[in-house]
This record gives C-alpha cells, sequence and structure tokens, in this order.
C-alpha cells in the first residue's frame, strides 16, 4: 500500500506520514525540508513542488494527501495551489489510484485570513472538484479537508498569546482547536474507509463558521 504525502517534515504532514507508518503503509515524501523520519518505510524526497522538474519518478501510488503550502507568504498560491496542482497531474492519473485527498482551509469558506492564502485554499477547493470528475473513471474518491484551528506549533503564536486566543475561543462554540490525532483519524477515514463520497469539502472547525452565535437576549 503506497501512500504518497507533500510536507512531511513538521506539522500535520509530519503527524499523518507517521500514523501512516504504524499502520503498514509504504509512504512517500515529498518536502522543501530536509527528512524528520526515519523509518525503512519512508522514502523522503526534498523538492520544491513549485517547480515540475524537482518532482521525481516514484512509480503509481494508491493514495495522496496533498498537506505541502505556506500561510501569510508572497508564495502562498504558487506553494498552495500552483504546487499542489503540480504534484497532482504528476501522480494521481494512474491506475492504481483509489483515493486523493486536499488539504485546505476553513478560510476558503469564511474568507478571514490573509489575502493569497485565502485564495490559494480556495482555489484548491474548486480544483478539488475537478479532479474528482476526472478521476471518477478510476473509481477513485477525491475530497479535500477545510480545518479550522489546529494545535501545531506553527500556530504556538497564536495559541500562547492569552488575548487573542481567548477572542477566538469567544466565537468557537466547542472552546478548542482540533488536536493531531483527530486530524490523523479524520484524513485516514476520508483516504482509506470512505469509499463513496467524492468532490466534497469538509469542514471542521469546532462550529466556529457555522454555529457562531449572533443572537443575544436579555437574561431578565
Amino acid at each position: 500500500m503506497k501512500i504518497l504525502i507533500s510536507g512531511t517534515s513538521k506539522g500535520i504532514g509530519f503527524s499523518i506520514t507517521n500514523y501512516f507508518l504504524d499502520k503498514g503503509y509504504i509512504v512517500y515524501g515529498l518536502d522543501i525540508l530536509e527528512s524528520t523520519i526515519n523509518n525503512k518505510n519512508y522514502h523522503h524526497y526534498k523538492v520544491d513542488i513549485k517547480n515540475k522538474d524537482e518532482l521525481p519518478n516514484i512509480g503509481e501510488v494508491e493514495y495522496i494527501f496533498h498537506n505541502a503550502g505556506s500561510q501569510n507568504s508572497l508564495d502562498d498560491i504558487d506553494n498552495n495551489l500552483k504546487g499542489t496542482i503540480n504534484v497532482n497531474e504528476k501522480y494521481a492519473f494512474n491506475k492504481k489510484i483509489k483515493s486523493v485527498l486536499f488539504n485546505a482551509s476553513a478560510s476558503a469558506r469564511s474568507g478571514f485570513e490573509f489575502p493569497q492564502y485565502v485564495a490559494s485554499k480556495a482555489g484548491i477547493v474548486g480544483y478539488m472538484k475537478n479532479v474528482a470528475c476526472r478521476l471518477a473513471k478510476y473509481k477513485a474518491t477525491v475530497n479535500s479537508l477545510s480545518l479550522g484551528g489546529v494545535n501545531t506549533e506553527s500556530n504556538n503564536v497564536l495559541i500562547k498569546n492569552k488575548k487573542y486566543f481567548n477572542k477566538i475561543m469567544e466565537v468557537t462554540p466547542l472552546k478548542k482547536w482540533m488536536e493531531l490525532d483527530e486530524v490523523n483519524k479524520w484524513v485516514y477515514f476520508l483516504l482509506i474507509e470512505n469509499k463513496s463520497m467524492t468532490g466534497q469539502d469538509i469542514l471542521i472547525d469546532n462550529g466556529e463558521y457555522n454555529l457562531n452565535n449572533t443572537f443575544l437576549w436579555p437574561e431578565n
């Protein structure tokens, strides 16, 4: 069982890569950084996904999780959207493909974040639907995962700022952010267990987008 994961050296990609390795999968990882994973079933390629010519030939993979990207950089559209398209067009269209999952963002729905980041993630959702139509001939499912806040090291600048984090919790009904272990399980379900849902963007944000309470009424 072969899975390709982009952005494997840290954060969500690192966590998910180890999750699949623990389940016996052979993982091919793409990252602009050096490998941080030591496992005989892990094959790391240090590449910049913006450059098509850097992408290695790794044969036919069964599953793909598109995770690599940047946030609040001048290259968000090139990294997140164009780079993801480069990877997908090279590897997804093969007769063994079973499922493709894109890491989008809750920002693709709300529009509330850095302009290029929002545009790149909204583009991923649209591109995902296009791919779902084209990969249907292989009976492959194609979906995207739009996460809200996740407890990762890269978000510590916000998590550890009580003033700003408390403001976020005020508009988050479940009063929490997602843990990496839960992200792992969602990715596994959508890639491996799901056989019938395709072309869908799944929003998971502890209710922040859809359940934000704006109705007020005096108690007395």
